[in-house]
């Protein structure tokens, strides 16, 4: 499906999807130079950058808003490199990351900034898999159904931030 995907369009996630903000993608990196194991597997995982509020009684999860995406470009390269296969945030992203997510076939996706209210009721569980000591930034593994996304960057160069 990704391949027929363009800047641009819209679309509804449903699947596993693992959630990282930058304290955890540091002690990822960490992990990753210490040749250790890691919370998830990096080939063909998506990371949404949100660090999610508490859950209200009966709720999976609470406000999952996106964060600032460029924070998290300067991990990018390894992760790509790992086989990454998509990251959902919000805001462009830099010239060096489109053009590695390009070379190596990796969307980016973005989801609604300031809708996290919205965004959570298409999270239907949500399980902290690592740091759990970092909070709202510690790992989680979600699941989605239907999450309201926009293709920010797609296979063939496209970007929704060059218009």
């Amino acid at each position: 499906m990704a391949k027929e995907l363009r800047a641009g369009d819209e679309l509804f996630l449903s699947g596993t999807v693992y959630c990282a903000r930058d304290a955890a993608h540091k002690r990822i990196m960490a992990l990753i130079e210490k040749g250790e194991p890691l919370p998830f597997p990096i080939k063909d995982a998506v990371i949404y950058y949100c660090g999610p509020t508490p859950a209200k009684p009966g709720m999976p999860i609470g406000s999952a808003g996106p964060t600032t995406s460029t924070r998290m470009d300067c991990f990018m390269e390894t992760l790509l490199d790992m086989g990454l296969l998509a990251t959902i945030g919000k805001g462009a992203r830099k010239k060096e990351v489109e053009k590695k997510m390009l070379e190596m076939g990796a969307l980016y996706l973005c989801a609604m900034g300031g809708a996290g209210a919205i965004a959570a009721k298409s999270i239907t569980s949500c399980e902290v898999i690592a740091f759990d000591e970092l909070g709202c930034e510690s790992v989680k593994k979600m699941t989605f159904d239907s999450f309201p996304l926009v293709v920010g960057n797609d296979l063939y160069g496209g970007s929704l931030f060059d218009n």
